[in-house]
């Protein structure tokens, strides 16, 4: 597996401390999320899913921690829409350049508007999909918010 990808690089570019973490990604794992906090040791309220979304027909991306769903009203309320749907997995490989399950919000094909759930704030750290499955970065969220332009919302249910 390789250490580096478009995600990695980002972060890099950006000059962000960050440690990248490898671990056995389980495809038929039913909350790839939770797998993943499992699988690295740590609280699933610390391992974030990236989520690719729809707000009115237009492509967002969504971060919340791995032990929490999405409010899908909350989503469409946090980019000033009225309604929003989880995108195709299709749609989301092809809009980000990654594979579901290695959807990271870093190096994605193409810039669309990100939201990180409010409450990850908090954390000193959190992990977030490094850009491959079975990746994870570890960093602060408040530099992974610089990074993407992100705002912060409450976003889960």
């Amino acid at each position: 597996m390789s250490k580096t990808t478009r995600a990695t690089q980002v972060l890099t570019q950006a000059k962000v401390s960050f440690t990248v973490h490898a671990y056995d990604y389980d495809p038929n794992a039913e909350r790839v999320g939770l797998q993943a906090a499992e699988a690295l040791g740590e609280e699933p309220h610390r391992v974030l899913k990236t989520l690719m979304a729809e707000v009115d027909g237009k492509p967002v991306c969504c971060v919340v921690p791995s032990d929490h769903e999405v409010s899908m009203k909350k989503l469409a309320g946090a980019f000033g829409g009225k309604s929003a749907n989880m995108m195709k997995p299709a749609d989301a490989e092809r809009l980000t350049g990654y594979h579901v399950g290695g959807i990271s919000p870093f190096g994605q094909k193409k810039v669309v508007p990100t939201a990180i759930e409010e409450a990850a704030m908090s954390e000193a750290y959190v992990f977030i999909n490094g850009g491959q499955r079975g990746l994870q970065v570890r960093l602060d969220p408040k530099d992974a918010l610089k990074v993407l332009k992100a705002k912060a919302a409450p976003l889960i249910a």
